[in-house]
């Protein structure tokens, strides 16, 4: 007899259709055919397990599997729940007419539980592309699945469970559609809490406004990871695209956790130097997304940059111009996004003391220029503000002044937001002013002969390059949205500039 049902197949953050097709015949072996890789393959034996747990049989006859179309790769071991399902009907131990009106996705434990599988959003969604209304999971993925309407997502608790219903003997309601109020932050990181540092604040504030990448650097204690972690609390919150868009990847890459639902902070990811260069970027014989993919919609902080490997920093070049990363082989090409602010944090040497008002620096200038020649001249061009953090004084640190809240400078960032919001309304790919091209740039970026002439002397003087020149622009324009003003003064252009300052000839000299 021959059984079909459906499931999918994770490609990317997205997912295709698969058939499943069971056909019980004369002979004697199981065959597994459309491309499965090895997990599936050895889901045979989880199936045979969890089959004979629950009372019934693995026929003894042919069974041949067919997961189509054979030209798309399956992998992982989400198939066991619709491979059961679809063997018990054919082998007609039990008659589930209902088969293949769901889309049917789950991980089998030897006793038949349902584990939770990574990607169920974005199955969720081909789902109703696709036409269906219904689709079964694991209990633990159900609240994510839950997310999208027009969708009935029943959770179960095993292949029993599952059984029972499909044959009409017990009643299961959907699950609730979820509802998730957008959070803008965790309020426990407060810029209000930082002492001093208004330059670095400032620039912070800057880097927010218009999404623009930001280095700094300073002596070890000089707060600079301090700093970058409360970055989040200044961005606006994510808009419900933006959210579904960030759990659709948590949810490919497995980071969603179980029995949550939407996404609601923007991510701030912060790995360590010793992560390697596809752990970054995302990949693998699986591909799944990397800490770049991850941060999407929110932010990646490096700290202490120049540890991190030489390879590892320069394959995130090319994302943070497009924005997405592109990860090919042989016989597959996948995109993920990328569309990450990029924070980065490093000492000035190796001792990091260099250029320390209070402490000597005990490394040579050749010493110094080498450690800052770890990050390459291509990878600080594409970064917009590069910002000098010094050391706290004992008198700020006893301050009673009370420091300006994130509430206060998040209220000027969205304020500034809907200006650039408003600006590229005819450009769907462009969000804020870092993301502009270079057309978009002369086009918003227009400067009077006085402001022109401050550039080019600037430009002269430090020696920068065509890529440097189309940052300052955009972080002048963002200056000069924070300031609600329509043109750049030579004031916004004078304060972009300084914030260039590992782009000084001889900086380390």
């Amino acid at each position: 007899m021959l059984a079909k049902t459906y499931g999918m197949s994770v490609i990317g953050i997205s997912a295709a259709l698969i058939t499943i097709e069971t056909n019980v015949g004369q002979g004697s072996k199981c065959f597994l055919v459309g491309l499965p890789d090895s997990t599936i393959k050895e889901s045979i034996l989880r199936v045979e397990s969890a089959i004979k747990h629950m009372g019934c049989f693995f026929p003894r006859r042919k069974v041949i599997i067919n997961l189509a179309p054979a030209n798309i790769r399956k992998e992982g071991s989400a198939y066991d729940l619709p491979i059961a399902l679809s063997i018990m009907h054919a082998s007609e131990q039990v008659d589930m007419q209902v088969l293949a009106n769901f889309v049917i996705m789950g991980e089998l434990a030897l006793d038949g539980v349902l584990r939770p599988i990574k990607g169920a959003l974005a199955m969720v969604m081909e789902a109703k592309k696709q036409g269906f209304t219904k689709i079964i999971l694991p209990r633990a993925n159900a609240m994510e699945a839950a997310m999208i309407k027009g969708m009935d997502v029943f959770g179960m608790e095993n292949l029993q469970e599952t059984v029972l219903f499909l044959r009409g003997k017990t009643v299961h309601k959907p699950f609730p559609t979820t509802q998730t109020t957008i959070h803008a932050y965790d309020e426990d990181l407060d810029f209000a809490h930082v002492h001093g540092q208004k330059v670095a604040k400032r620039a912070f504030e800057i880097a927010a406004a218009g999404g623009h990448n930001l280095i700094l650097i300073g002596p070890p204690g000089a707060g600079k990871t301090m700093l970058a972690k409360r970055i989040p609390s200044i961005l606006p919150p994510l808009s419900l695209d933006e959210a579904m868009e960030t759990t659709i990847i948590h949810s490919v890459a497995g980071k969603i956790v179980q029995n949550s639902h939407l996404i609601s902070k923007r991510p701030f990811r912060a790995p360590h130097h010793s992560i390697s260069a596809t752990a970054l970027i995302g990949g693998g014989s699986n591909p799944q997304p990397g800490e770049i993919s991850l941060a999407h919609n929110g932010v990646l902080f490096l700290d202490e940059m120049p540890e991190f490997s030489r390879h590892a920093l320069e394959v995130m070049r090319q994302p943070l111009e497009d924005h997405h990363v592109l990860i090919s082989r042989t016989k597959w090409s996948i995109a993920f996004p990328a569309n990450f602010m990029l924070i980065a944090s490093m000492n000035p040497c190796p001792c990091g003391y260099f250029n320390h008002p209070s402490k000597d620096c005990t490394c040579g200038e050749e010493v110094v220029k080498r450690y800052l020649n770890k990050i390459s001249g291509p990878l600080l061009d594409r970064i917009d503000l590069h910002i000098e953090v010094s050391p706290v004084s004992f008198d700020e640190i006893r301050s009673a002044e009370i420091a300006e809240s994130s509430e206060k400078i998040r209220a000027r960032v969205i304020l500034a937001r809907k200006i650039q919001h408003n600006r590229f309304l005819n450009f769907a790919d462009v969000h804020a002013n870092a993301g502009m091209t270079g057309q978009q740039t002369s086009q918003f970026c227009p400067l009077n002969p006085e402001v022109e002439l401050l550039l080019q002397q600037a430009m002269n003087r430090l020696k920068l390059s065509a890529r440097a020149f189309e940052r300052i622009l955009k972080v002048a324009r963002t200056i000069a949205d924070l300031a609600g003003q329509l043109d750049i003064n030579q004031r916004h252009m004078a304060e972009a500039i300084t914030y260039r300052n590992l782009d000084r000839e001889n900086w380390a000299g």
